[in-house]
């Protein structure tokens, strides 16, 4: 949101700076993201001033030329070449001199230089308005007053004075802040002076000729609808004045009634809107819900096709205007609108906000309403506008003042508490300095006893409904920042036998970390095409964008995007873990699963001189899933191959028949929708039922053992189908007290082995906790080894 320094001068005087106001903004609570001097005209006139043409004679060697001699001020008069066709002796008129840098409406700025001009010097160039960015016309130089003093600055002139533009971050709750009225507010309780308001008292109807019904058929979206008609006005090009204060915020001035709404708009916080009387058929105006089906063409000259839940303003016959969110292409002020019809609404946030996502249109009118608007602010911003069209547009008032407001929105009635205040601030602030806040923020004292307040809440502010709402209030306009850090935390530590679900979270976070992972965070919300199950899926019913329109169900496609950003930023070796929650519907109603997401991709070791790049595989993801799973003393797991379009290659570690973790190659077909070109790895465990698998898990302490464990390696010739999984298993049914480790360091499928046979490489780890293993006790394992495994799997020992 942009805020105009010069505009908020006219609500509150201070002599405080703009960077002063700055920090005062920021520490209050509206952020200012960014302040820079700015100019309504480009370049702000810098370097042209009021020349005085002394002659004007023609050029010799061109007709459309003429020779003037120019005073500028200086003792010296100057010499300008000028082929404006107006161009005469005893003019006042804008000069560029040598060297000032022009910037014209149309095209890029350029630098006045000293030149030749058909074999005639000139020394500057006398201005059309078009050519110095004061209007658009270039049918010849501008021709000013006869009191015009020669030598004056432009600036000067056309009394420009240099503004200072605020960026504020407004977050969604301060609707109350959405105008230059709502941060003065601000401003002047921080500190501690009052608002100038305008002066509405010359406000009266001249005549009730035009008197224009109203019916408003749906009370739940439109809350309050005022308006009144003006006659005789003269719709033309704004004023000066009132074009550069939009053109400072950013608004493009279009014409007098509409920049006057614009103006009141971004002055008070209340949207308006201007019709065309002439496009209102019947003399009555209706606000109603538009019929499913019906076609309405807005102002950016798009047909659109409106929903039942639509709220539009109608003539007798058909919608003129999407109430609160944008106007009709028929129905709108012309150059030729000599009537208008002025309407000053709330309308409901839902209502707006669910137009307007569904069509897609965002508009100043349509931010403000969807946060909520002050019902009692439209009949002051009624009048307000009123009284500026007949001050710029002329015309008459032709109408009382339409009020249709059959529910008034009452004031919000609220207790505090001393001892409350005090208690969530963190620090003791004097009953008094709380109650001087709290009446310069304009909340209403009802009464006062020394252990509190009983308030009543303005209006405009839709987000203080509660006491912690109040006590927020106070500590914004106290100062965060007076609120003093303690030097010591007291916290009291609990101990318990079992791991607590926080505890194991941050010890595979740690473990995660330590080997080169990054914690990512992503959005819940997500796109209904990455839906594994749509029919399961969570759907937003008022969603933000087309793009986060459902709950997530997987954390596969948020990662993937993660990833997507890095490598677009060329950072492709990615190693990426998240906790995150995945949604879905189901018969009771909705499902939440805790969910543990793992992203390996691109190199495993970079490009070094002493070694080769190495990519990442399948087993390095593995062996991530078998630390993890390690780390938390997961017993009892087996491991089998997972079949599922998301994967080119996956498995699975599944105990009794449910699946703690399954992980694998993502397809090519979900990684080529994204745009990542590389192979990617992925592992999805279940943390919900992982917490319940080990929640029996007791943490005890074991000693090292002080005597060595010993390896023994077995290479094995087996049919295709047997895993290791399988093989490990039978190993440790085997031998129980002694065996401590198994692994495969290789495996080997070739021309030299029996059709569908393949060949183990297996080692074993022996350990006796309490004396040495002899060979004896190591051989005696390793035959029971070879003859389960050859009994149950029909292995073959390979010398």
């Amino acid at each position: 949101m942009k805020i105009s320094y010069n505009w908020l001068s006219q609500f509150i005087y201070t002599t405080k700076t703009p960077d002063e106001i700055s920090l005062i903004l920021t520490d209050i609570g509206l952020e200012v993201e960014s302040l820079e001097k700015v100019q309504a005209i480009p370049g702000g006139l810098e370097g042209l001033v009021v020349g005085y043409v002394k002659t004007c004679v023609q050029h010799p060697n061109a007709d459309r030329l003429k020779i003037t001699q120019v005073n500028v001020g200086g003792a010296d008069d100057i010499q300008v070449v000028c082929g404006a066709a107006n161009v005469a002796a005893g003019q006042k008129v804008i000069v560029a001199t040598v060297g000032t840098t022009v910037h014209p409406i149309e095209g890029d700025p350029f630098k006045i230089n000293k030149s030749k001009i058909r074999g005639e010097v000139s020394e500057g160039m006398i201005c059309a308005e078009d050519e110095i960015g004061l209007g658009n016309s270039h049918e010849g130089i501008m021709v000013l007053e006869e009191t015009a003093v020669a030598g004056t600055a432009a600036q000067l002139y056309f009394k420009l004075k240099d503004d200072f533009l605020f960026e504020i971050g407004l977050t969604p709750n301060r609707a109350d802040a959405a105008s230059h009225l709502g941060v003065a507010r601000d401003l002047a309780a921080f500190l501690r002076t009052h608002i100038t308001m305008p002066d509405l008292s010359a406000f009266k109807p001249d005549h009730l000729q035009l008197p224009i019904p109203v019916e408003v058929m749906n009370d739940d979206a439109c809350l309050r609808y005022s308006s009144l008609t003006l006659t005789g006005i003269t719709v033309k090009e704004s004023p000066d004045w009132l074009k550069e204060k939009l053109q400072i915020i950013g608004i493009r001035p279009i014409n007098n009634v509409v920049d006057i709404t614009n103006y009141v708009l971004h002055d008070l916080g209340q949207p308006l809107h201007a019709f065309n009387v002439a496009a209102i058929t019947g003399g009555k105006v209706i606000v109603r819900n538009a019929v499913e089906g019906e076609v309405f063409v807005t102002l950016d000259g798009v047909e659109r096709k409106l929903s039942v839940e639509d709220l539009m303003i109608c003539n007798a016959e058909k919608p003129m205007c999407i109430a609160g969110v944008f106007g009709g292409a028929e129905s709108g002020v012309s150059m030729s609108t000599t009537s208008v019809f002025l309407e000053s609404a709330c309308f409901s946030p839902v209502s707006v906000r669910k137009t307007s996502k569904r069509f897609g249109l965002k508009t100043d009118a349509s931010f403000r309403f969807e946060r909520g608007t002050d019902p009692e602010m439209t009949i002051y911003a009624l009048k307000r506008a009123a009284l500026l069209i007949k001050e710029i547009a002329g015309g008459e008032i032709a109408s009382e003042v339409y009020d249709y407001y059959p529910n008034p929105v009452a004031s919000f009635k609220v207790s505090l508490s001393y001892h409350h205040v005090n208690r969530l601030i963190g620090a003791s602030i004097p009953s008094d300095t709380v109650k001087e806040i709290i009446e310069a923020l304009n909340i209403k004292v009802l009464e006062s006893t020394p252990e509190g307040l009983e308030l009543e809440v303005p209006s405009y502010k839709v987000d203080v409904t509660r006491e912690v709402d109040v006590i927020e209030e106070v500590l914004r306009i106290y100062g965060y920042n007076n609120i003093a850090i303690p030097t010591q935390i007291r916290a009291s530590l609990s101990y318990g036998a079992k791991p607590d679900k926080e505890s194991v979270r941050n010890h595979i976070a740690e473990l995660l970390s330590s080997n080169a992972f990054s914690e990512i965070l992503t959005n819940s919300l997500t796109k209904s095409v990455y839906s594994e199950s749509p029919e399961t899926a969570v759907r937003i019913l008022n969603p933000l964008s087309s793009d986060l329109d459902v709950m997530r169900q997987s954390l596969l496609y948020s990662g993937l995007e993660a990833i997507v950003y890095n490598q677009n930023r060329r950072n492709a070796d990615l190693k990426f873990y998240e906790f995150g929650k995945v949604y879905e519907t189901n018969l009771t109603g909705f499902k939440e699963t805790q969910r543990l997401s793992v992203f390996m991709t691109g190199s495993k070791v970079s490009a070094q001189w002493n070694h080769e790049v190495k990519d990442i595989a399948f087993y390095n993801l593995k062996a991530v899933v078998d630390a993890v799973l390690k780390r938390l003393a997961v017993a009892g797991l087996l491991e089998t191959d997972f079949d599922s379009s998301q994967f080119n290659q996956a498995s699975q570690y599944k105990k009794g028949d449910k699946t703690l973790v399954y992980f694998g190659m993502v397809s090519k077909g979900i990684l080529k929708k994204l745009d990542i070109d590389q192979p990617v790895y992925y592992a999805d465990f279940d943390w919900d039922l992982i917490n319940k698998s080990i929640r029996k898990n007791k943490i005890t302490y074991k000693e090292v053992s002080k005597f060595p464990a010993v390896r023994r390696d077995l290479s094995l010739l087996l049919d295709k189908a047997v895993t290791f999984s399988q093989l490990k298993q039978l190993a440790f049914r085997t031998e129980k007290n002694l065996l401590k480790e198994v692994n495969v360091f290789d495996v080997y499928e070739g021309k030299s082995l029996p059709e569908g046979k393949k060949s183990y490489a297996i080692s074993f780890l022996l350990q006796d906790e309490e004396k040495t293993l002899t060979d004896k006790q190591i051989d005696s394992v390793m035959n029971k080894l070879i003859f389960t495994f050859g009994k149950e799997v029909e292995a073959e020992v390979r010398k």
